[in-house]
Order: C-alpha cells, then sequence, then structure tokens
C-alpha cells in the first residue's frame, strides 16, 4: 500500500511540473507575442503623422499672428494669463506665447571650452485652441470675425466691443533680416541689369 501511494504521489508531482513548466511556456510567449505587436505598431506609427499634426496640415485659416496680444482660455493650467506671441507654429498648430507656460529647459554645456551646462526657464508650446485674441479695448479674450473695409483693406473686428484688432508692427519686419553686405561674389548692379540677349 506505501509503494502504491509513493507511486501516486509521485506521479502527480509529475503532473504539477508539467503544469508550471506549461503556464511558464505560456506566459513567455504572450509577452514574446505582446513585445512583438508593440513593435509593429511603433513601426506602423511612424509612417503616419499623429492626429494634431494630421489636423494642422487640414488648416488654413490664422487668425492669431505673431505679435498679438492673447490670453490662455480652457482648462490649461495657465489660464487667465496674457501675453504677446512670440511664435505660431503652424505645421504643429500650436503657439510660444511671451512669459506664459515656463517650463525648466536644460542647456548642455562644453567640456573642451569650458562652459558647463546650465537649466534655464523658457517659453513652451501651447496649442492653438487654448489661446484667444485679447479685446483692445475692454481687455478681456474675444472672438473675432473678418470684414472689408471701404479702403480695401481687410481687418480683425472684436466681437466684445466691435473695435478693430490692428496687425501688429512687428510683422513689417522680417524675423531675419536680409544680408546687406556686398562681396566679391555678388553680381554688380550693372551687369545684373544689362541686356545681354539680342533678339
Amino acid at each position: 500500500n506505501r509503494s502504491t501511494q509513493h507511486l501516486s504521489i509521485f506521479a502527480d508531482g509529475e503532473d504539477q511540473t508539467e503544469t508550471d513548466s506549461n503556464r511558464v511556456k505560456d506566459r513567455t510567449d504572450m509577452s514574446a507575442r505582446n513585445r512583438l505587436n508593440k513593435i509593429a505598431q511603433r513601426i506602423a506609427q511612424q509612417g503616419k503623422p499623429s492626429p494634431q499634426l494630421r489636423e494642422a496640415a487640414k488648416k488654413t485659416r490664422w487668425d492669431i499672428v505673431r505679435g498679438d496680444k492673447v490670453q490662455v482660455i480652457g482648462r490649461h493650467p495657465e489660464s487667465g494669463k496674457q501675453g504677446v506671441i512670440k511664435e505660431v507654429l503652424r505645421k504643429l498648430d500650436r503657439v510660444i506665447v511671451e512669459g506664459v507656460n515656463m517650463g525648466a529647459k536644460n542647456v548642455r554645456g562644453d567640456k573642451e571650452r569650458g562652459i558647463p551646462g546650465k537649466t534655464i526657464s523658457s517659453e513652451r508650446t501651447i496649442h492653438y485652441s487654448n489661446v484667444s485674441l485679447v479685446d483692445p479695448v475692454k481687455g478681456i479674450p474675444t472672438r473675432i470675425y473678418k470684414k472689408v473695409l471701404d479702403s480695401g483693406e481687410k481687418v480683425r473686428i472684436s466681437k466684445k466691443s466691435g473695435a478693430i484688432i490692428p496687425r501688429p508692427e512687428i510683422l513689417k519686419y522680417r524675423r531675419k533680416p536680409v544680408n546687406s553686405i556686398v562681396t566679391e561674389s555678388d553680381t554688380a548692379d550693372e551687369d545684373a541689369w544689362a541686356i545681354t540677349y539680342k533678339g
């Protein structure tokens, strides 16, 4: 009786070991399959842009431009703060507002020159939908509509007060000034305007 009992316990132990090893094998197969699925998804996503970038590509109207005074609206942590637009990133559908949404940025140093690395505070981008133009009369965020004046000029008009929101003066100047330094490799004015074609 003892020997048969011992054999049955041994047989049960073997079955238990087999089921445990099968479970471990199944778990390993599942984790490997999950890893492969994640890699495949990552490769597939690299080819197509994110939904936010696709929406930005469709956009054709830009009512807010560089130099406009805006206020952060909606559920943004910086909601209620006002500032001037430093840059409009049209491809990303985002804006940078001066002095708003500040964040730490690490600047890498250069050991060869002896410049240490440091952390500076700079503006981070805000989604275009989270900012609104400020009414020049009431000083509160407003929607706008566009109107063509008798002179033929197209202007933005505030819906809150009906005041015209002028285009910023900064837009008259280029962000990157044209290089006006004349060198030897530049073509002379007389040569550029000379008529060389004889027809």
